[in-house]
Order: structure tokens, then sequence, then C-alpha cells
């Protein structure tokens, strides 16, 4: 619902943007006329073409992509063409010539008879909205991006619709008050032109990030190939945040004895490989109760619910529930199915996990969070989700109810007491006072140096000094890209001032997988009993694989306390900080 009064609202803006210019002409020229009988129907006539115009093109879009695999390059071209017409005014004129010339020619045929009759005054609306269509600016390309790489579907008509009624609306109080707006807003819009052609070289290099791959890791939530990333972005500008409103439905389902039905369990194609299973689709797994659970392998909020949905897949596994991970990716490497194999076997997952590469998974949930648990019963309904960490025992007893409402006559009583050790060990939030923090460019915070953080390019960065509660700082030669920070060349370091049991990061070794050894120290000294699973008690580790390595476990007084680490061999990727 908000995501349609944001689009209607973005229409109402229309009104100050260039490409209102091709449609004013038209809507002016009833100024004078009763507003029922010529102004109202010429913009109910404008916004119902361009919503069907539009559409139609996003119809069009999503049957590409269903075609096959090219479908995405397809709708990236789509995209860059867009992304042109808005840097380059003539060509737009080009390629809406055709458009333009039957939108007149329909329009003269309408206005030849002089009586403001609602007919012929909807016929010019019907040439308005053809006239729009082609050139309704960013608003316009987000949906059809979104439409084509995601489905088109009724709520991408509603939200179109929803734009072009903003949009009547702005123009339905301009011609109100007079045609004199018209020549104030042609004076006012030479900036707007500059607005338009940098939105078109943002689309443009929207599409080299997304065509070279630079977008992985952030595409389910910053994309803008994604209307779902866009609608819970807008919707927290306006509403409480993500943490509280899911807060709000869970405790919902927890004060019910009657768990609601939240929707029909999503499609499951479109994982690009499935592990430990043949593909499972939604149609086939009715009479069962379904678990998926999102993940990816890397993250640490994920690896703490595992020593539960293992539990659970074992305990309840005879009595009719399957459970099922959705391997999603946050970095790069977790796309490569051989790092995804040997995680799972590292971490003991024997149930089936769909390889969602693509995100299609992903989008059918419309799911924002790692990880995400939605239970489904036998009939295929969802019954119950939940996000984050925690609340077992409530989603344990789901499972038992939906097991028992499918006829299992046995269901297995109490609670699992999940055997959590090293990084699966539940935090102690009460101490975090350390936020995630990532190394690349594109999410970087509270980096300190003496220079900046420079991008994809080679740096020499110099000891830093004190650092505040959770800065951090580079010292040598590295190479700053927009997911992870390269080592170039050996004895660099990096040091973080946390606040918290644990510390976590993300590492891998360099393209060639030789192993990268390091050392660790806590304010200076070896760690002794503060070191994490991954380093000995002296500090020294390596860095073998593409995962998360846990650095840091304290006991005791938990305080503010300097991390570093020293790499002693060059090319080393680090990621991400999480702390526990």
């Amino acid at each position: 619902m908000w995501l349609l009064v944001l689009a209607y609202l973005g229409g109402v803006l229309t009104i100050v943007s260039p490409c209102i210019l091709p449609v004013l002409p038209f809507v002016f020229a009833r100024t004078g006329q009763p507003f029922l009988r010529s102004g109202l129907p010429l913009l109910a006539g404008m916004a119902l073409t361009f919503a069907v115009v539009a559409s139609l093109a996003a119809v069009g879009g999503g049957w590409v992509v269903q075609v096959n695999q090219y479908g995405r390059w397809l709708a990236l071209l789509f995209v860059a063409l867009f992304g042109l017409t808005l840097l380059l005014p003539r060509l737009a004129e080009r390629l809406t010539r055709p458009l333009v010339a039957a939108g007149s020619r329909l329009s003269e045929a309408a206005g030849a008879d002089a009586k403001p009759r609602p007919g012929a005054s909807f016929l010019i609306g019907v040439a308005t909205g053809l006239l729009w269509a082609p050139c309704a600016g960013p608003i316009l390309g987000l949906v059809l991006t979104g439409a084509a790489l995601q489905g088109a579907s009724i709520g991408t008509t509603l939200l179109l619709l929803a734009y072009a009624a903003g949009a009547a609306t702005s123009l339905a109080l301009a011609l109100l008050v007079g045609g004199k707006v018209f020549g104030l807003m042609k004076r006012s819009l030479g900036a707007g032109e500059w607005l338009r052609r940098g939105l078109g070289a943002l689309m443009l290099a929207g599409v080299a990030a997304i065509a070279l791959g630079l977008d992985t890791g952030i595409l389910a939530r910053l994309s803008s190939a994604s209307t779902g990333g866009l609608e819970q972005s807008l919707v927290n500008q306006l509403s409480a945040p993500p943490a509280q409103k899911n807060g709000a439905m869970m405790m919902a389902a927890n004060h019910s004895d009657t768990l609601p039905v939240e929707g029909t369990l999503p499609s499951l194609d479109g994982a690009v490989q499935w592990l430990n299973s043949p593909p499972l689709t939604a149609e086939a797994l009715k009479g069962k109760v379904v678990l998926v659970d999102f993940w990816t392998y890397s993250c640490i909020n994920c690896l703490r619910t595992l020593p539960y949905v293992k539990a659970w897949a074992e305990k309840y596994r005879d009595q009719g529930l399957v459970v099922i991970g959705v391997h999603a990716p946050e970095f790069a490497f977790e796309r490569d199915v051989n790092n995804v194999t040997k995680a799972m076997k590292d971490l003991g997952i024997s149930y089936p996990v769909a390889i969602d590469n693509n995100y299609k998974i992903w989008r059918a949930f419309n799911n924002q969070y790692w990880p995400a648990h939605y239970f489904a019963d036998a009939k295929g309904q969802i019954r119950y989700h939940h996000f984050g960490e925690g609340d077992y025992a409530e989603s344990e007893r789901v499972i038992q109810q939906l097991l028992r409402e499918a006829g299992a006559t046995q269901v297995a009583g109490g609670l699992i007491e999940a055997d959590a050790k090293g990084v699966e060990q539940a935090p102690d939030m009460n101490e975090v006072q350390s936020p995630e923090t990532y190394l690349g460019f594109q999410r970087a915070e509270h980096f300190v140096s003496t220079g900046t953080l420079a991008t994809d390019k080679v740096v020499n960065y110099p000891v830093a000094g004190n650092l505040a509660l959770n800065d951090w700082t580079l010292e040598g030669q590295w190479n700053v890209g927009g997911q992870q920070a390269t080592l170039a060349a050996s004895h660099g370091r990096i040091v973080y001032r946390f606040h918290a049991r644990d510390l976590h990061l993300v590492l891998g070794p360099g393209a060639d997988g030789k192993p990268v050894g390091f050392k660790v120290t806590v304010d200076g000294q070896a760690p002794g009993d503060a070191h994490g699973t991954d380093v000995a008690p002296d500090g020294s580790g390596t860095v073998t694989d593409q995962r998360l390595y846990q650095l840091v476990r304290q006991s005791g007084v938990i305080k503010d306390r300097t991390f570093t680490i020293e790499f002693l061999d060059p090319h080393v990727a680090a990621y991400a900080f999480t702390f526990g």
C-alpha cells in the first residue's frame, strides 16, 4: 500500500520534470473549458493510456526474461537504452517520433469538434498518454526494469496507474489555476534538463556495474533492478524501522493460538543448482510441512541459527517436515558452488539446499533478510515467518502445530537444546557495541586515515594513530574494491577499535589460492585465552578458504579493545567485520 502511495506522490512531482513538456500544450489547450466535461476526461484518458502502454512494455520485458538466460542481458540493454534517451535528447526525439506523430494525428482528429464533449477530450487524453509514455522519466524506468527482471504482475500495472494518477492530479491543479502556469513552468525547467541528463548517466553506470558483476552482494538490497528493495527502502523512511515492524508481526503470531495464513508458498524455480536433493517444487511439497531458510555461508547471523535448523530437520524429518536451505550469496565468492558445497560439508548440512545465485527465489518470497525463516503448512500456505536470530522456541512450537494440523499422530514433544560451539554459539548481545563493518568502498563506514579511502587502486596507507570506538584503518599497501580490501604487499595490517565478546572477519586467499599467514594481537598483546577458533593463543593463523574467521572470543570483563591483524603474505582479501 505504501509503495502505491509513494508512486502516486512521484507522479505528482512529475510536473516539475522536463518530460512533462510534450504533454503541457495538450493540457493547457483545454483552459477555459468546463473541467468536468473537458479537462477531467482528458486527464483520465492520459493516465489510462500511459498505464496500458507501460504495462505492455513491462509484460514484454518479463516475457523476454522468461525465455532463456539471455533475458537478463536484454533487460539490461533496455535499461541502457532508456538511460541514453535521458542523456541524449536527440536520441529520445528520434525514438519517440513515431508515437509523437501518432499522438498528434489523434489529437487533431479529436479536436476537430470545437464543442467540449467528454468523448473528444478523452481521445485527446489518449493522444497525450501516447506522447508521455516513452519519456516519463526514471520512475517509469525503475518500474519497468523491476518488472523485466522479476516478472510483470497486476502490481506493476497498479504502480504505473498510481504514478499516472499522481501526474494527472498535479496537471489538474495546474489546469484549474490557469494557462499562465504553463509559461512559468517552461522558464524554470532548465535545471531539470541537467538533472534528467545526470539521471541518464547514473542509469548507464548502474548497467555497467550490473553487467560487470559489481552489484554482487548488494543486489538484493540496493539494486535498481529490484523494486522489492526500492519498496523496503522507501517504506523504512515513512514507517517503523524493519526490526520494529518484524517484531510487531512476530508478536501477533506469538499471542495467537491460530496461525494466520500469510500467503501461498512461492515458486522454488530459478535455482542454478540443487545440493543434497533433486530440484523441489512448491506443488510437489504439498502434504509436507516446509521450513525455508534463507542463508549464506559467511553470514554470522545465519551460522548462529544453523544448530537449530539442523536439529529441527533431524528431529521432525520422519514426521513430515522438509527443511530447504536457500543459499543467496552476499559476496562474489559465495556464488561459487564448490565453495558452498565445502561449507555445507564443514557445517554438517544434509538437507536440500537451492543455490539462488540470481536471487529468483529470494524475489519470489519478497525477502529482505539473512537469515529468514518461512514456515508453510501441508496445504502450501505460509503460516509463520521469522527474521534474524532468536525466538527458537516459538519457531519449534510452530513446526509442531503445523505437523499436527497435517495429521501427524506422534509429533515429538519438548524443545531442542542446540549444542552450538565456535562461530555457531549465540552472541552476548548485552556486550555488543560494534556494528557489522564492511571494508569495500561500497559500504565502508568509520574508516580513519591521514588520507581518504582510495578506490580500485593500490595506496600505501600510513599508521593512523589512536582510534575511537568502532573506527578502523588500513596500514600498508592495499587496493580497496567495491566489496573487499586486497593486500598488495606483505605485512599489511587492519586495525579496529571494538567492544564485543567475539570478533569475526570474512577473509579469502588470493586468486591462486595460496594460504596466507597472519598474526593477531589484542591491545598489542597475543590474545591468549581470548583467541578465536581460527587463531592460536599466540595469535597465529592461516587464511586457507574464502569464509568467515573467528579471531577473538573473550571471557570475563568486556571493554573497548584494539584489534590488529597483520598479514605475512600478500593478496589476502578482507570483506567484513562482524561481532557477537
